[in-house]
Formats: C-alpha cells, sequence, structure tokens
C-alpha cells in the first residue's frame, strides 16, 4: 500500500511538473538574461502557473492573416500623409495627444484570449479622441468585440483584428470601461486577473472564461440608447512598414499583432528581440502608441493587456524594422466617422 502510495505520489508530481510553464522558472530566466542584450527579462507570473494558461491568453490570428492578405488591403497613402515630410525620431501618442487618457491605459483582458479585441477597440477609442480633439475620451466596449462579433473569430479562442476594424466599420462599437467600473453602454464582464504579493495569480486554477452571451442593451451605464452608443470607422486596411507611422501621427494609435515566444512573458524592461532559443507559442495582439531609438536600437512603443503590474508597467518596447516576430508587417487600423 506504501508503495502504491508513493508510486501516485511521484506519477502526480510528475503531472504537475510536466503542467508548470518551464520558461517561469528562475533559471530559464537568468538564461534569458544571459543572452539577451538589448533587454532584461524578470518575474512576471508566479512559477507554478500551467504553460496552457499563459498560451490561452494568446488569442490573435493577425500574424497569418496579413500574410495571406491581398495587397489592396494594405494601406500605402493618404492624403493626409502629405503632413508628414518629416518623422520623428521619437514619437509618443501619450505626449502628442495629452488630453486623451485613454492612450496610455494599460487593461487587463483578464483569463480570455481577447487581446484581439482589446487591441483593436483601445486604438479605435484613442483614434475618436484624436478626431473629435477631446470630446469623445473614453473606452470602447471590448466586451461587445469580443462576444458579439462572431466573423471575427470565437471570443475568448481567439479572432482576427482586420475583421475587427471591418466589424467597426459595418456594424460600429459601444463605449465600455473596464470590469465592474459602470462606465459605458457595455463595460468588460471578464474579471481581470490580479497577482498578489507571491506573485499567485486571482485567476490561478480557474478554466479559460466561457464566451459571454451578446448583450444587446445597456447595462452599464443605463441612461445611454444601445443603438445611439454605437461609433464607426469609415474604413479598415492594414498597413506597409512604411506607412505605419504617418498614419499613426495622423490619427493616432494602432492595433499590432506578431508572434510570441516562450521568453516574451518575462519581459522588463529595454528593446525586446527574441533570444537565439525561444520557443514560438501563438500569436498577440497590442496597441501601438509609439516609436524610438535606445542604445541604437529602433523600437516600436507598445501597450500590452495583461495589466500593469506585467512588463515594464504595462508597456513594452519591440526591435523596430527588421520584422521582429512579425510586427512589422502585422498592423491593423481604420479611421473613425465623427459626424
Amino acid at each position: 500500500m506504501a508503495r502504491l502510495v508513493i508510486l501516485l505520489s511521484v506519477v502526480l508530481f510528475s503531472v504537475y511538473q510536466t503542467e508548470q510553464a518551464y520558461f517561469l522558472e528562475e533559471s530559464y530566466i537568468e538564461m534569458i538574461n544571459d543572452v539577451a542584450t538589448t533587454w532584461t527579462a524578470g518575474v512576471n507570473f508566479d512559477p507554478s502557473t500551467p504553460e496552457k494558461d499563459l498560451i490561452k491568453m494568446l488569442g490573435s490570428k493577425g500574424v497569418e492573416a496579413a500574410k495571406n492578405a491581398s495587397a489592396h488591403m494594405f494601406k500605402t497613402h493618404d492624403v493626409a500623409y502629405n503632413n508628414n515630410g518629416y518623422i520623428p525620431r521619437t514619437f509618443d501618442a501619450r505626449r502628442r495627444w495629452r488630453h486623451c487618457k485613454t492612450i496610455g491605459e494599460v487593461r487587463d483582458q483578464g483569463y480570455c484570449g481577447s487581446c484581439w479585441a482589446f487591441g483593436t477597440s483601445s486604438a479605435f477609442a484613442d483614434r475618436l479622441c484624436v478626431a473629435t480633439d477631446g470630446d469623445f475620451n473614453e473606452l470602447l466596449s471590448a466586451e461587445e468585440l469580443t462576444f458579439c462579433c462572431h466573423t471575427c473569430g470565437n471570443g475568448c479562442n481567439g479572432g482576427y483584428p482586420i475583421k475587427a476594424w471591418k466589424y467597426f466599420s459595418s456594424h460600429g462599437l459601444v463605449t465600455g470601461g473596464n470590469y465592474k467600473s459602470g462606465e459605458g453602454c457595455e463595460p468588460y464582464r471578464v474579471p481581470p486577473c490580479p497577482r498578489n504579493e507571491d506573485g499567485t495569480s486571482s485567476c490561478a486554477g480557474q478554466p479559460i472564461e466561457k464566451n459571454h452571451r451578446c448583450t444587446r442593451m445597456c447595462y452599464g451605464n443605463q441612461d445611454l440608447d444601445y443603438n445611439d452608443d454605437h461609433r464607426f470607422t469609415r474604413d479598415y486596411y492594414y498597413l506597409t512598414y512604411g506607412s505605419i507611422q504617418k498614419d499613426v501621427m495622423n490619427y493616432g494609435p494602432i492595433e499590432a499583432s506578431f508572434d510570441v515566444y516562450d521568453d516574451f512573458y518575462s519581459y522588463k524592461s529595454g528593446v525586446y528581440q527574441r533570444t537565439p532559443n525561444a520557443t514560438k507559442l501563438g500569436g498577440h495582439a497590442v496597441k501601438l502608441i509609439g516609436w524610438g531609438v535606445e542604445e541604437g536600437i529602433p523600437y516600436w512603443l507598445m501597450v500590452n493587456s495583461w495589466s500593469a503590474q506585467w512588463g515594464d508597467n504595462g508597456l513594452f518596447k519591440i526591435r523596430r524594422g527588421t520584422d521582429e516576430c512579425g510586427i512589422d508587417s502585422a498592423t491593423t487600423a481604420g479611421v473613425p466617422v465623427t459626424n
């Protein structure tokens, strides 16, 4: 009997060990820091977090979609670009449009692969603020987009950013703040995953969020009318590498998708470049708000949706100009309708 208990313990321990994300272990993070020359890794997640939990936070099919997109889907020119004879060495949309409070806001997608909805709806909200000179200055509903755009993908199980922008142009999107904020028509209803002092996530051991039923009514600010609250874009497009900066300077932040490797989860500071032995785990979508150069390395400035406890207060930099992880060639946007 004792031998059976020991055997079962060994089996269970082995299963437990294989479930854990090896790339969160201290030794792996140390290995990253031994080889990474432009960035620093550190602890962002509880090392006992199962690998599958982390992979399910990746939900963008943007990189593959961009590779298969037809040429006419890529925006190369706009009359507004004629204003940009000079591209500055550094640009930060938070400083350019200081009155737009949403630009620098770091959100939390919770235990749901809805990054594709956050990257697009957040950029759309920022662009509305820019276009209206601050008259519109709030979040748009990641909830409505995640669970009502059935043509975009499969909710918490991932989606296509370009199809989100297409949804904005045809269906529109209502306002909606963060979890339990009560702000806007449809606030986000997936709980966040804050980590306590020892790094344990409140979502640890929980199953991925099930897709919510699409709600076609305002349950947040009930003074709003659901139909009247929708905002639209006039178009939707991919951006070529040469048009990204001009589009951001004219219209505001955009969505960017990239391939995520196991070392990215431990990003803390510097300009991210995947390390030589890193393993690809999936696709992720974030918001691109600017660019710059750090110690001679050009970068894009990004806002993630894994809470401000992750990375550099929720933000990160990734190498620009070398299509790092596909980032230079998988960006999407649309221009808001303001009348």
